[in-house]
């Protein structure tokens, strides 16, 4: 048994949780266009005979604007300690960036290999390929440079093969099984916040989370209730929208999703709730477990 930690970085939007749901062959992270979807730092685990890879899919790094921003720059930080390899994912299709730059500025004296993911190759051509691996290859030491379309399943195999030269434990750390190390609650949380992004635009999807109040599993029905949060009275209008039926939408989408995820019949009741400015109260940010004590 070989077995090992993988830590997923980039900046926002890069396509990590694509790769990791990808890589896992299951959705545990939300995905959408919007940059700084993911939150929380999420466990997927990748399971063959002999082998065991611990993907850690982390908050894209950026210059934080407040609180929240920097508690998830801070989780990021902590997920590349303490682990075997790096992946550092970039959009392919966009080039290098100031926000690739800021990244690799935290990864100097660095001595855990870097592998540079080139993700989103489904957008280029074979000469676009080749730009962007003359683009990146100088700018760091890394250990590999894999090419990849996480959303078209392209060279992902590759990308497993070449982690395993780099697996340095022999320890099974989850069980046959286990793929996440995230609870039902969260998911179900992240579900209903994925599709307030599907159906919101602008200021809405940031200005918003959802946290599940009570997660009641029976026999052949899951009775799930989430507070979804947003920072002013004037988003709760827009998450409502006329007659709710905004509300109803989110609901019915989410929980479609969610049937199909725990196989069983879901009863979902949401409820929109004010925070004023709870990205930038550490109150709220420890509450909602955004922040450590």
């Amino acid at each position: 048994m070989r077995s090992g930690f993988v830590s997923i970085i980039g900046r926002p939007n890069t396509g990590k949780s694509t790769l990791l749901n990808t890589l896992i062959n299951n959705k545990l992270a939300i995905v959408s266009s919007v940059a700084g979807t993911t939150r929380n730092t999420i466990h997927g685990v990748y399971n063959e005979k002999g082998t065991q890879i611990v993907f850690v899919d982390t908050p894209g790094i950026h210059k934080p604007k407040d609180k929240l921003g920097r508690g998830l720059n801070k989780e990021a930080y902590s997920a590349i300690e303490d682990i075997d390899v790096i992946l550092f994912v970039v959009d392919a299709s966009l080039g290098y960036g100031k926000g690739d730059e800021f990244i690799l500025n935290t990864l100097k004296n660095n001595d855990i290999p870097v592998i540079l993911v080139l993700n989103k190759i489904d957008k280029l051509n074979n000469e676009g390929i080749i730009n962007a691996i003359n683009t990146y290859k100088d700018l760091y030491d890394f250990a590999e440079i894999v090419p990849i379309s996480a959303l078209k399943k392209d060279n992902t195999d590759r990308l497993i093969k070449v982690l395993k030269d780099y697996l340095n434990d022999y320890v099974k750390y989850y069980e046959d099984g286990v793929i996440t190390n995230t609870s039902k609650e969260f998911i179900a949380s992240e579900f209903v916040r994925e599709k307030i992004l599907e159906l919101t635009k602008e200021e809405v999807p940031h200005n918003i989370t959802c946290i599940t109040t009570k997660f009641e599993e029976k026999t052949n029905i899951i009775n799930i209730y989430i507070d979804i949060i947003v920072s002013r009275d004037s988003l709760k209008k827009i998450i409502i929208g006329h007659n709710g039926n905004m509300l109803k939408e989110i609901g019915s989408r989410a929980r479609v999703d969610l049937e199909n995820k725990f196989g069983k019949q879901i009863y979902l009741d949401l409820y929109v709730k004010t925070i004023e400015n709870w990205r930038d109260k550490e109150k709220y940010l420890k509450d909602l477990g955004f922040i450590n004590e």
